[in-house]
This record gives C-alpha cells, structure tokens and sequence, in this order.
C-alpha cells in the first residue's frame, strides 16, 4: 500500500470539487451531518458554501499504532445540532471511505435515531478506495490502489502544546481588527 500526501491546498480544492460535484447533480438537501474527526472540516465547509445547518456525530474506529488499526466503530451518545430536530435530506460527509463500514453504520445511526425526520440520506467523501464495501453517492476521487491518506492536519496529532509553546514567539504581536469586528 503506497502513501498519498496531501497539501492544505489539495485538500481544500478536494473540498470545492466535492461541492460542485454535488451542485452538478441537482440533488436539494437540508441537512449536512459530518462525521467527526475527519469529516469536520469537510462538513463545515460544505455547510458555509450551500448555507446549510451542520450537525455533528462523533464516530470511531480507528486507533493503536499510529492511528492506523482499524477496530469496532464507536459512536457518541448524541449528534451535536442547533436545530430542535434533523432535516428531511441529509447530506452525510466524511473525508474518506476505506472499508466503508462507518460510514454505513453511520447512515444505519442515523436512521435509527432521528429516521422520524429522515426522507433521503446521500453520502459524500473527499476519497472513495476501493476496497469499500459502500459506494459513496458523491466523491472527490476514486482510489483503486487504496493508499493511505496523509492529511495535512495530521501534524498536530504528532506535537505538544509544550512543543507548540517552545516554539512560539514569546511576544505575540496581534494585528487590529478591522473595524466591523472591533468593540469601539
């Protein structure tokens, strides 16, 4: 299994391609729910892009080694939203599917929990491997050698605050705010 290495830059534009792909299609949703830790960043912009509310599901699964072993899918207890009750479509976002066993799960949850409010749910990663036994409904890119993702956020999984800290100026010069965010 080779490695695949992915700038701040690639990843965003990965983000943008998933939203036009999703846009292209024509499908309306009303929801976005994102699967959390990796999904997150995902979900959050694609809310700000179609303006629509995020939910947030803090799901598990891989942990050991360097984050790389894949064990039982883990879910929290709630999904994080501001609304009183989830929309009838649901955009479910993740950044990649591998063995496609969280997300499935995940959509299964879902229904489960909140399948009064649900109509249609549709899936959306930024990597779809092959060796998924799920297809998304909408991905960034097709793996057929299945790689292992390196994301750009993976550094601060490798560093303290103590390392941060020892490493940071130790005056900190902050700039203005611009005025519409300013108190005055």
């Amino acid at each position: 299994m080779r490695d695949l290495y992915i700038s701040w830059s690639e990843y965003h534009q990965k983000i943008e391609q998933l939203a036009a792909k999703i846009y292209q299609s024509g499908w309306q949703f009303n929801q976005i729910v994102c699967i959390a830790r990796g999904g997150l960043r995902v979900g959050d912009i694609l809310s700000r892009i179609y303006r629509q509310p995020l939910a947030i599901l803090a799901v598990s699964s891989y942990g050991g080694a360097g984050g790389q072993v894949r064990g039982a899918v883990k879910f929290s207890n709630y999904l994080t939203m501001t609304a009183s009750k989830l929309g009838s479509h649901v955009l479910l976002v993740d950044d990649l599917v591998d063995s496609g066993i969280s997300l499935q799960q995940t959509a299964s949850w879902l229904k489960s929990h909140h399948g009064a409010d649900i109509e249609e749910i549709r899936t959306a990663v930024l990597w779809h491997k092959a060796c998924s036994c799920v297809t998304p409904d909408y991905c960034g890119d097709y793996l057929p050698d299945s790689p292992w993702i390196h994301q750009p956020f993976e550094r601060y999984e490798q560093i303290s605050p103590a390392e941060l800290a020892a490493n940071s100026p130790t005056h900190v010069q902050l700039s203005p705010l611009p005025p519409m965010y300013s108190n005055r």
